[in-house]
């Protein structure tokens, strides 16, 4: 079974910008959150895995905290079944310590154990040392719903 590309659109839209799903359930469908809030970005040294939480194997360098986006356009663009970083994600400089990121997520808090909505291996390693600023231009975010 696959959703429709209308359904993947809607859904995506409901997640990361905060848009009604229309004609869900009733007429005016999966209403947004009053409140948007932020999904948080979060850097990893390996695969937190399908039951690990946005602390899971967290980079630890001096100066690293997960990023919060704004579910809404500004954070988040969609198009079709495509949802990817509107604008650029910059993570804190390392002052100390050394870490290599191999994994990214979009976690639902900030805090420890907080709960993965999606995680992704980056193409290829990031090795962040003192001096170093991890970001992710527009766009290098991106996932697809199919």
């Amino acid at each position: 079974m696959s959703f429709s590309n209308a359904t993947d659109t809607a859904l995506l839209q409901l997640l990361f910008n905060n848009t009604a799903f229309a004609n869900v359930c009733y007429a005016s469908g999966l209403q947004p959150s009053s409140t948007a809030g932020s999904f948080y970005v979060r850097l990893h040294t390996a695969d937190p895995g399908e039951s690990g939480t946005g602390s899971t194997n967290e980079a630890t360098y001096t100066g690293y905290a997960p990023v919060a986006v704004p579910r809404s356009s500004s954070g988040w663009t969609v198009s079709g079944a495509t949802v990817s970083n509107t604008a650029t994600v910059q993570f804190g400089e390392c002052t100390a310590g050394a870490n290599t990121i191999t994994h990214a997520t979009i976690c639902l808090g900030s805090g420890a154990g907080a709960q993965v909505l999606v995680r992704a291996a980056l193409a290829a390693s990031r090795a962040v040392s003192a001096g170093i600023t991890p970001l992710f231009n527009p766009g290098e975010i991106s996932g697809t719903l199919d």
